[in-house]
């Protein structure tokens, strides 16, 4: 009977060993692999961190780069959008005429329509079955004046508004001529200068030009 219990003692003895050894080796392996794999996390995180890092670093060196080489980047859409024009901007680029222009423009165009008028009748002369051959010559003559006539004018306010007198208007009536400047005041010298013009251009003595300001 000794000899069995002792053989049973040594069994069990020799069973805790085992399962005391098992269990060790279990949770030395298992403790090895959780530090490893935490140790890998831990890894791949710094790795990440760093190639992040290394990634912002590379695109902010690029675009100092570029801006040190002068290479302007392209708008977002939003900045391509144009900023509209303020309404002082826009009301200076379409200035409105004043009161001078519009006594110029509208002498002008008054003188004009006279000068057609007086065409027309001459032309109904000339195109008449009841007028003498002699009228007609003299009514053709008539408009072949009035045609240089307006020629040499509008050459005349042509020069004159390329030496700075932008507002003018000239009226013929018979020998005398009329000229009127949108100025406050003229100068001996622009006197003389208007003068000479329209001496030249429209074959007239310098003392039947009558030259006044609006």
């Amino acid at each position: 009977m000794k000899i069995i219990k002792k053989n049973q003692l040594a069994i069990l003895v020799i069973s805790l060993m085992l399962i005391t050894a098992g269990y060790l080796n279990y949770n030395t392996s298992y403790t090895g692999q959780s530090m490893d794999a935490s140790t890998k996390i831990e890894e791949n995180s710094n790795t990440d961190l760093a190639a992040l890092g290394d990634a912002e670093l590379v695109n902010t060196n690029v675009v100092e780069e570029n801006r040190e080489e002068g290479e302007v980047p392209q708008n977002t859409p939003e900045e391509n959008v144009q900023t509209p024009m303020p309404k002082e901007v826009q009301q200076t680029n379409n200035v409105p005429t004043s009161s001078d222009d519009n006594y110029f423009v509208s002498s002008k165009l008054e003188r004009n329509v006279m000068y057609s008028q007086m065409t027309s009748r001459y032309q109904e002369i000339i195109s008449s079955n009841t007028q003498a051959a002699e009228q007609k010559a003299v009514a053709q003559q008539e408009i072949n004046k009035i045609n240089e006539l307006q020629n040499a004018i509008m050459i005349a306010e042509n020069l004159l508004t390329s030496k700075g007198f932008n507002q003018n208007v000239i009226f013929v009536n018979g020998t005398s001529i009329n000229v009127i400047i949108g100025k406050e005041n003229l100068g001996a010298e622009e006197v003389a200068q208007i003068q000479n013009i329209v001496s030249r251009e429209l074959k007239a003595e310098v003392e039947n030009i009558h030259i006044s300001t609006k």
